[in-house]
């Protein structure tokens, strides 16, 4: 758990340091110059760091380690791998004023809250594949969710005047220095689209597991009910999007809705018991 901790600092100390650097260009009123070579990079040696504590705090020798903050930084984690990638193909560099910010917070977060339980029945190999796919869904539509949050902002800053300078003056720049909003809506719908199949192989492999676990097709507690929700909610907005052609604010609003009932099926109810009810075991 020890390593775990560190790496986990260490990685949110490179994402801040890394933040640091995207933000400078707009504190000085210029543009976010493209990453180069040296900067995917250094955000590629960040995200091991991330991988390497993520590893050592939930792969363990009793089996599997979970807990709120490490369900969050798992999300974050592949959030950044999809963004590393994604960035090859759409120049998306200023994106990392918003991402990098999220990272170290998030990554800071596994380290202060390591609490978690041991996953029952982790020696089951259907069971830890459909928590890679779980896991995967969660990182997906997380950061789809930060993209819709980004969207919302951008949205609102272009449909409200604001002064030369000040606080709202950096924030125009920071807004200024972010691709068009069509541009990323093209690039949440493509994640929601990725998001959705990827949720929807998630509800498969947890009915097998159920079956093979208890017999029973799907438990109903609080998990099963706030994933299928969330599985509704941007199956919904997928068929609005193909019928009605739904963007913008609706498309927005229902992408957030979709991400916290997914937050809540499990994040939120292991932050009430390990932290407020403070019941987590520390493995």
């Amino acid at each position: 758990m020890a390593v775990s901790i560190v790496f986990h600092l260490l990685a949110a100390l490179a994402y801040a340091t890394l933040g640091v650097a995207a933000w400078r260009p707009i504190t000085r009123a210029s543009q976010v110059p493209v990453a180069s070579a040296i900067g995917r990079s250094c955000l590629l040696g960040a995200i091991a760091l991330h991988g390497i504590g993520l590893a050592a705090a939930v792969i363990v020798p009793a089996g599997l380690h979970l807990g709120w903050a490490l369900a969050l930084s798992t999300a974050m984690w592949l959030g950044m791998i999809v963004f590393w990638i994604e960035n090859f193909l759409l120049r998306l560099d200023s994106l990392l004023i918003l991402l990098l910010p999220a990272g170290a917070v998030i990554s800071l977060l596994a380290a202060i809250f390591p609490q978690g339980y041991l996953v029952p029945h982790a020696n089951s190999d259907w069971l830890r594949v459909h928590l890679l796919i779980a896991m995967v869904a969660y990182g997906l539509i997380t950061v789809a969710a930060l993209h819709a949050m980004l969207m919302t902002v951008l949205d609102r800053h272009l449909h409200r005047p604001v002064t030369p300078d000040g606080q709202q003056a950096l924030m125009a720049r920071a807004m200024g220095a972010m691709p068009p909003l069509l541009t990323l809506e093209q690039l949440l719908f493509r994640l929601i689209w990725i998001g959705f199949g990827v949720l929807t192989l998630t509800i498969i492999t947890g009915i097998v597991v159920s079956m093979r676990l208890s017999g029973y097709p799907l438990p109903f507690d609080h998990k099963t009910v706030f994933t299928l929700l969330s599985w509704i909610t941007f199956g919904v907005l997928l068929a609005g999007r193909h019928i009605q052609g739904w963007r913008g604010r609706i498309a927005l609003r229902w992408t957030l809705v979709g991400f916290a009932f997914l937050l809540l099926s499990y994040t939120g109810s292991r932050f009430v018991l390990e932290v407020i009810l403070q019941r987590g075991t520390v493995g």
